[in-house]
């Protein structure tokens, strides 16, 4: 893994927003060492538009951001991925496509923002929470040192990270 940037796919049934926004913030904190994709079981076919917006204002980068099949990454000429993690139960639930070179894997499972009903406010108020909510979970798996853990342990911190909470006050 040392010679090239690690892949790593977040997957969730619709690919509009969280796993959208998965994608986004380990590409921002990645620093070159990771390189992030999402897709979905059912994809929507579109970015969710709350998303494309909590990202601008974030500062994250949302270039090449687009809804896909997870269809596309179990194709012939696909990334090798290191890492696939789930981002939502019905995703963590579904029998996943073979992915070749065996990656590491976790649910690291969220709210889904899109699913909230209410005033515009409550909406971005949800997606705001899951961004923090990822973002934390994806700083923390950034800031390990794969090379030091052999598969165990390291599938130990995966699962760990997937119930990892956003500090009080973050954000």
């Amino acid at each position: 893994m040392a010679d090239r940037p690690c892949n790593v796919l977040f997957l969730c049934t619709g690919n509009s927003a969280r796993s959208i926004l998965a994608e986004a913030l380990i590409n921002q904190w990645g620093r070159g060492r990771f390189r992030g994709f999402s897709a979905g079981s059912h994809p929507k076919g579109a970015v969710h538009p709350i998303v494309l917006g909590l990202l601008e204002h974030m500062k994250v980068p949302t270039e090449g951001l687009r809804s896909k099949s997870w269809d596309e990454f179990a194709a012939p000429g696909a990334p090798h991925l290191d890492f696939v993690f789930t981002v939502c139960d019905n995703a963590a639930g579904e029998v996943c496509p073979y992915w070749p070179g065996q990656p590491m894997s976790a649910h690291w499972g969220v709210p889904d923002p899109a699913a909230v009903e209410g005033s515009e406010t409550e909406k971005w108020v949800a997606f705001r929470d899951t961004f923090r909510m990822l973002d934390n979970r994806i700083k923390i798996f950034t800031s390990l040192p794969l090379t030091s853990f052999d598969r165990i342990k390291l599938q130990e911190r995966l699962d760990a990270i997937g119930k990892a909470r956003p500090p009080e006050g973050a954000g």
